[in-house]
């Protein structure tokens, strides 16, 4: 986009790779309350009681919109409200709700009292962490709303949302249908809103500023959330240029790059969201993750549940391969049903592939037979496996020979024999190590960036204190990629961390001899059009150089084109 002399640019952190253009349109700031009555004119007894039944209504929203986020979005992202329900019941929060009442506080002053210090705790830490404290501040304003009996304002439609911060109920109530974007004055793209934003589909950029604040309500603007930026009053061609970007269509058909190298671009997806990945041109499915179809629930699903919903994906996709990866539990994903002693370190220990071998094995070889079963029907020939967290040789020749048990059962009980098309997961150093070995055994390989970046970088992505280290982009992590890629012998190899649903870095992985994408539905357009732009050669050099850098600041430089 060119700037003319009336736009401005406001920079921010962007969020969702989407455009949206509208008026701004304020959220109302924390709700302001009343000086409090007079300590005399207080009953404890009675504010005590209103908090509880606030508190419990309160839990009941959260359940509601946990249930309604799992189904829209994703149970990844419906956790966010798992830890909102911890705030909500927290004994020291509710101690210093009971404290503030004792003081002669009424139940919404005594509640805003209470939140004051853990908020600025929050506040107070560094990185990702001090986001926290947006999820406190949605805890306690929906506890006051509660408590007041107030409702949220209703948003304009069309309009471009303009906040200090996005809380993750702010975010997960926003249709984005009918709202064009969302910028915010503070925040970081982990922060949960954030997240939510993302998995919406919502254009957003996080962080902007204090200028962000000088804008009226009715400005026009355009929200840039892939290049991060916030542009006031766009000039017609500014304008015109972010509704085309904006309206993108789908691309259907598989892309190749500028010089005719094909790139399947496909779908991460979670429970039934296969119309979603469709809808917005994938090819097919890169990462079915089945461990949804095992959590929220009291006892495993059936075999025959599971070949529905492994059928069902081939259905929607007649055309297009579907991996699916075998149960992925353990570490930030336990199961209500599975039995044992709490891990010290859960992404250490029994995890994927280590607990399907193990503990877990009458799951794994049920989700396998159904599996087979899929493989054998009349769509069953684009249908792939795929283990998870495989870190030695043993460990893949032992799940091959538990595919290869199942299948020769369903073949016993009438049904065509059929291995199915088989791959690994590349998340650790060792298989990055040894990864022409297990090339050698399997079809394909599959780099989850996630976890690759957390076991390389030696940062629990669940630790906060080292967020930062959580960038896939540093050197370190391009080389085990390029381990990979260069010693994948037969077998392809495809990306279906979130690095692969950035446009930004699709030339890198390109370059890096990546031959597949898998990414969340909401980015499939973007990362399309960015592969018909790519030389390969050109992507190549590019690769090279950044294989060569020392610090993640020089790659994020090279990616810039500085």
């Amino acid at each position: 986009m060119t700037e003319s002399d009336e736009e401005r640019r406001l920079e921010g952190t962007g969020v969702t790779p989407a455009v949206g253009v509208g008026p701004v349109h304020w959220l109302a700031a924390d709700l302001e309350l009343p000086d409090p009555p007079d300590a005399d004119a207080v009953d404890p007894s009675t504010e005590r009681e209103r908090v509880a039944n606030a508190r419990e209504r309160a839990l009941e929203a959260i359940e509601h919109e946990r249930e309604a986020t799992a189904e829209r979005v994703g149970e990844s992202e419906a956790e966010i409200f798992d830890a909102h329900a911890a705030f909500l019941t927290d004994p020291q929060l509710e101690d210093g709700i009971d404290e503030a009442i004792d003081d002669g506080l009424p139940a919404a002053h005594a509640v805003r009292a209470a939140f004051e210090d853990p908020i600025a705790q929050f506040e107070a830490m560094e990185g990702p962490m001090a986001e926290r404290a947006d999820d406190l501040r949605d805890v306690r304003d929906r506890l006051v709303r509660t408590l007041l009996g107030r409702e949220s304002t209703g948003i304009p439609s069309g309009s471009v949302l303009l906040a200090e911060r996005l809380t993750p109920s702010d975010t997960t109530g926003l249709d984005p249908d009918a709202v064009a974007g969302v910028a915010t004055v503070t925040g970081g793209r982990t922060a949960h809103a954030a997240i939510l934003a993302r998995a919406l589909g919502l254009p957003a950029v996080v962080g902007v500023g204090e200028e962000l604040r000088e804008l009226e309500a009715g400005t026009r603007v355009v929200v840039d959330g892939e290049r991060g930026l916030v542009i006031v009053d766009p000039d017609p061609e500014t304008r015109a240029r972010a509704e085309r970007e904006r309206d993108l269509e789908p691309i259907a058909e598989p892309v190749e790059t500028a010089d005719g190298r094909p790139i399947e671009v496909a779908a991460n997806v979670g429970g039934d969201d296969f119309a979603a990945a469709a809808d917005r041109g994938a090819d097919g499915i890169g990462l079915f993750r089945t461990e949804f179809l095992f959590l929220d629930r009291e006892e495993p699903p059936t075999e025959d549940e599971q070949y529905e919903a492994y059928a069902d994906a081939l259905e929607a996709f007649p055309d297009g391969r579907v991996i699916v990866r075998t149960l992925d539990v353990g570490g930030d994903k336990p199961l209500p049903y599975r039995e044992g002693a709490p891990e010290r370190n859960p992404f250490l220990g029994a995890r994927g592939i280590r607990v399907a071998l193990g503990e877990l094995s009458d799951l794994f070889e049920t989700q396998l037979r159904a599996i087979c079963r899929a493989a054998a029907t009349e769509d069953g020939g684009d249908l792939a496996v795929m283990f998870p967290m495989i870190a030695t040789v043993e460990e893949l020749e032992e799940a091959l020979a538990r595919l290869e048990a199942a299948a020769s059962e369903v073949a016993e009980e009438g049904v065509d024999r059929e291995r199915p098309e088989v791959g690994v997961m590349i998340e650790t150093p060792s298989a990055a190590f040894v990864a022409d070995e297990l090339a050698a055994r399997v079809d394909f390989l599959s780099i989850g960036t996630n976890d690759l970046t957390q076991y390389v970088m030696a940062a629990d992505r669940e630790n906060e204190r080292v967020a930062d280290l959580q960038d896939p982009l540093h050197p370190a992590v391009l080389r085990a990629i390029d381990r990979t890629t260069s010693h994948g012998g037969d077998a392809w190899v495809g990306v279906c961390g979130e690095l692969a649903g950035d446009p930004a870095v699709t030339e890198l992985l390109i370059g890096l001899s990546v031959e597949e994408l898998s990414m969340s539905p909401i980015a499939i357009p973007a990362v399309k059009r960015r592969v018909r732009e790519i030389d390969s050669a050109e992507a190549r050099a590019l690769a090279d150089r950044a294989l060569e850098a020392e610090t993640r600041e020089d790659v994020r430089t090279l990616l810039d084109g500085e």
